[in-house]
């Protein structure tokens, strides 16, 4: 769930959760991005991209799995949507490269690979100072460069994200927190799992969470990407691929710990 003001997304909670519950699910909220082409005189946010070659520093290997490339997806400029994001990033990690497993090989190649094991995926950080384009080897596939606008939105998580211990609830009428959410707020589900969006929390149309848990907490979630007719990737029945990391691995810059997971219709 999306809001272009906090103060009508903290009134709307409460208005339909309760005072209480509501209060409680609004301070879930997170800061994140639309990522739309821009239009008009729209101009990108700073070096934001889907597809085009990858923004590497020059001594970085290309990331591969069982001697096959990924693909880049997209780089997300930190340094230009650090201002909004403010504590919710509490590093400068530059320009973030996001890879995934899609190589241009045929199915019968493609069903020898691991295509379910970490190595699938990659999230590479570099110095906007020193990185230079890099192209992708083949067999990686390479999506034309699209610049995309950061739009500044509040989120609110999926009922699915929201766990028993998150809010406060009637146990006679709801059988959890998300049976709570469901019903006072899923008609302004405006579902945009089939967006693309940075930060914040992911949105979906599956019954299923996206953001995995440990002691600190949700996983941090960095990017959403839906399938795309025009850059020619997509992922299953109208699949959404989900890039999170966990709270103290991005307070750390430790970008080998994030996770990347495809959910499909």
């Amino acid at each position: 769930m999306q809001f272009d003001d906090p103060a009508h997304l903290s009134r709307t909670c409460t208005e339909r959760l309760g005072e209480k519950a509501g209060r409680q699910f609004a301070a879930m909220a997170r800061r994140g991005f639309q990522l739309v082409r821009p239009a008009g005189t729209d101009r990108a946010t700073g070096q934001c991209r889907l597809g085009g070659p990858a923004l590497l520093e020059p001594e970085t290997c290309w990331p591969e799995q069982g001697g096959v490339p990924l693909s880049l997806h997209a780089v997300l400029d930190s340094d230009a949507l650090a201002t909004w994001l403010g504590d919710e990033l509490p590093i400068r990690p530059g320009l973030l490269n996001f890879f995934y497993l899609d190589p241009d090989v045929p199915y019968e190649q493609y069903c020898e690979l691991d295509a379910s094991g970490p190595g699938t995926y990659r999230v590479i950080s570099s110095d906007p100072a020193r990185a230079v384009e890099t192209g992708a080897p083949e067999p990686a596939r390479r999506y034309p460069a699209v610049p995309v606008r950061a739009v500044e939105v509040a989120m609110l998580p999926d009922c699915w994200d929201v766990a028993d211990e998150d809010l406060e609830f009637d146990g006679d009428q709801h059988w959890g927190a998300a049976s709570l959410v469901l019903e006072g707020m899923g008609d302004l589900d405006g579902n945009t799992a089939g967006s693309h969006c940075a930060f914040g929390w992911p949105d979906t149309s599956y019954t299923l969470a996206v953001s995995p848990r440990d002691a600190d907490g949700p996983a941090v979630h960095l990017l959403q990407l839906a399938e795309d007719p025009e850059l020619g990737w997509g992922w299953g029945d109208a699949g959404t691929l989900y890039f999170t990391i966990p709270v103290k691995a991005l307070a750390n810059g430790d970008f080998s710990q994030a996770v990347a997971r495809v959910l499909s219709c």
